[in-house]
């Protein structure tokens, strides 16, 4: 078993991004779901608790709040293409 540990993304304790998880996409720390995957399923009217009960009850009510604040923290930036 290897010690390789993702690389925390910004001062998000549940939050990763790191090339060799999922390609580099925010994820959850210690699963390989993905932040959009979280936000998809938020989307179309599931709960936490449905989310849990999908992917084996590996989420905290803390990690839902770090996925909307690094939601909400993505969608006030901008980009312009020159």
């Amino acid at each position: 078993m290897s010690d390789w540990q993702p690389a925390g993304y910004k001062r998000y304790r549940w939050i990763v991004a790191d090339p060799d998880l999922l390609g580099g996409k925010l994820a959850i720390r210690g699963t390989r779901i993905s932040v959009s995957l979280i936000l998809e399923c938020l989307a179309n009217g599931m709960t936490l608790d449905d989310i849990n009960q999908a992917y084996n009850h590996v989420l905290s009510p803390d990690v839902l709040s770090e996925v909307l604040q690094v939601a909400s923290e993505l969608t006030e930036s901008f980009h312009v293409a020159a």
